[in-house]
């Protein structure tokens, strides 16, 4: 009886998340649904939309390009050590430009970028509009009949959105280099044979499929920052355990899309 009783008990807890999973999926949704609704209104909120982009963008650029110029030298070097390993390093010359700049393009910038602006910029829409609500101040916006998703989840919304594809150019721009200095300094690399490669393999869909990938980054990143803050409950605690939520979902999600991306495209 004892043990049915922890099976029950099992199913029971296994069943409350499935419907918390859903709910919480659902106002997602819903947030989403708000925030299209007032993109019509993007030029009339234009000096909102322009500050979050100035903090989405170019006050994360340059933890971005550090990230973005260790990226690809750790991409050429790991790429190189595995043909060096088994003495294939003057076989594949011709070859590893091209094959860095692949994974580089399509999967290392485009989920890195993200998962850093998941840390820095995700967490920092959840503590702002967290710690408004914690102190009600989201109610009075409320009471002054100004809706929340337009005048807070809008403008972080169209930010992330357009300033995530951006910040993944400029990773790529850096990663590319940091490749090739690391394969020149340790393989003698000349720049005509490494960059020569890179055009002879490389396809615009590649650097498309990033950029659209951290399109979608960008915004699911601005939507569960915003749905989380909205959700914030006691006091500071409650902003900073928001916070880490955020960020936890964020990354999760982004893991998984980039996972379904790569069984689909």
């Amino acid at each position: 009886m004892d043990n049915a009783g922890v099976d029950l008990n099992i199913f029971a807890r296994i069943g409350r998340s499935i419907l918390n999973f859903f709910g919480e999926f659902g106002q997602l949704i819903l947030l989403l649904k708000g925030v299209l609704r007032y993109i019509p209104r993007i030029v009339k909120d234009r000096l909102l939309v322009l500050e979050q982009m100035s903090i989405v963008g170019a006050d994360s650029l340059p933890l971005v390009l550090l990230i973005g110029a260790f990226t690809g030298a750790i991409a050429a070097l790991q790429a190189t050590n595995l043909f060096a390993k088994f003495n294939l390093i003057g076989i594949a010359k011709p070859f590893i430009g091209g094959s860095i700049a692949t994974v580089v393009f399509t999967e290392l910038t485009p989920v890195l970028t993200a998962l850093v602006i998941a840390g820095r910029v995700g967490g920092a829409i959840t503590a702002q509009i967290g710690t408004m609500q914690v102190s009600e101040q989201i109610d009075a916006l409320e009471l002054m009949a100004i809706d929340k998703n337009r005048y807070l989840a809008m403008p972080r919304v169209v930010a992330a959105l357009t300033m995530m594809p951006v910040l993944a150019v400029f990773s790529n721009v850096v990663a590319i280099v940091g490749a090739f200095l690391l394969t020149s300094l340790k393989f003698d690399f000349s720049a005509p044979a490494f960059f020569n490669s890179i055009q002879a393999f490389f396809s615009t869909a590649e650097i498309m499929t990033g950029i659209f990938k951290s399109f979608v980054f960008g915004g699911v990143t601005a939507i569960i920052g915003c749905h989380v803050g909205f959700h914030t409950a006691g006091g500071a605690e409650g902003v900073g355990n928001s916070t880490v939520r955020s960020f936890t979902l964020s990354a999760a999600s982004i893991l998984i899309i980039d996972a379904i991306f790569g069984y689909i495209i």
